[in-house]
């Protein structure tokens, strides 16, 4: 991936971003209220973290002789990997989690938990992702090289018809991708892109960052177990590839449909590398939420089922977003500004289901998604 230059309409409503700041920075003041973790969030924090912890524990111990209960907790520490990276670290890095830097900094390494490096997932989330929104060519988040199809401004390529097909399987391999190689491909872009530069570190500080995270997870999940647990290498490797498959899955299944579906758009820059709206307005035009009366979904995903709400605010943390999501949906009303939002989380995934066949397909998409 190379960079572009890419430029926000500032023209176009400029007064809306700055009221709905002022109403949602308003409600915090006048509420008396931190925008950082509660009680409630700390109370979570631990319960997702025993949640993960618990199963390995009991497998080291010898506790579960067992080998198809020992898969099933192999399986229930992926949910709760998932929910270490949906609830914990995913608000950490983005510095919302506490007003401390330093407790953000050491929840955000949970990312380490899953076997990933947490400076090439801020660059990739917080830089790209947030800031070029379903943009092809710059938000990685929709980019998968040939294997999918993400946006109507991608490529199309026969084979892709059956991604409809495949793509589940591929969401399944999202965390394991990442202990195993998308870490050192990453942090090579970056590098080429200067993205690394502008976090502060060099390339070769970088690698050996990355080779000490890998070195100590393999220690906790593969090392241990092998060692503790009298098992073969292969019935390990099924266990250890279950509990990836299925935090990856889980993972692609809470952010591609608030990205991916049939109401939100992919802008292109024209030619002088211009977009028709500003930056607030191109986040609502590309983000959707969805079950938001799902409080105990809302729970394990750490409200980023309310994603129009972390986009626009990601530096508040998840746990007010259903109380914010009141006055950011009333602004939206007021100014004319579109809320997509789907009344379940199925209503999501079979929205993002139709969009992947018809993307892979090569046929028009609706106007709002080609816009």
């Amino acid at each position: 991936m190379t960079l572009k230059t890419v430029r926000f309409n500032t023209k176009e409503k400029p007064e809306f971003y700055k009221v709905l700041r002022k109403r949602v920075n308003g409600y915090f003041k006048e509420n008396n209220i931190s925008k950082f973790a509660n009680a409630r969030m700390k109370w979570k924090t631990a319960i997702i973290l025993t949640a993960f912890f618990t199963p390995l524990v009991l497998l080291l111990a010898g506790l579960v002789p067992n080998p198809y209960i020992q898969v099933l907790l192999w399986i229930f520490m992926g949910v709760g990997m998932a929910g270490v990276g949906l609830t914990i670290m995913h608000d950490a890095n983005h510095g919302s989690y506490s007003k401390n830097q330093m407790v953000n900094k050491i929840l955000g390494m949970t990312i380490n938990f899953a076997g990933g490096y947490a400076l090439n997932w801020k660059i990739q989330h917080n830089v790209l992702h947030h800031t070029y929104t379903n943009i092809s060519d710059m938000d990685q988040d929709i980019d998968t090289g040939k294997i999918m199809r993400f946006s109507p401004r991608q490529p199309h390529f026969k084979f892709q018809k059956f991604q409809i097909i495949y793509a589940w399987f591929f969401y399944g391999l999202m965390t394991f991708y990442w202990v195993v190689a998308k870490d050192f491909i990453q942090i090579a872009s970056f590098k080429k892109d200067e993205l690394l530069k502008a976090q502060g570190k060099t390339l070769g500080m970088a690698l050996l960052e990355i080779f000490a995270v890998k070195v100590v997870y393999l220690f906790i999940f593969a090392f241990l177990p092998l060692y503790f647990m009298d098992i073969s290498f292969w019935f390990w490797f099924l266990c250890f590839f279950s509990k990836h498959f299925v935090a990856g899955l889980i993972l692609a299944l809470v952010f591609q449909p608030a990205h991916v579906i049939e109401d939100t758009e992919f802008p292109e820059p024209d030619g002088e590398g211009s977009l028709e709206n500003n930056w607030a307005i191109h986040q609502f035009k590309t983000t959707a939420n969805f079950a938001p009366k799902n409080n105990v979904l809302g729970w394990y995903m750490g409200g980023l089922n309310y994603q129009v709400e972390h986009h626009m605010f990601p530096t508040v943390c998840h746990i007010h977003y259903p109380k914010i999501s009141k006055i950011v949906k009333a602004t939206c009303e007021e100014y004319g500004v579109p809320y997509y939002s789907k009344d379940t989380f199925t209503d999501a995934v079979v929205s993002h289901a139709k969009l992947l066949a018809r993307l892979g397909k090569g046929e028009s998409v609706s106007p709002a998604s080609a816009k």
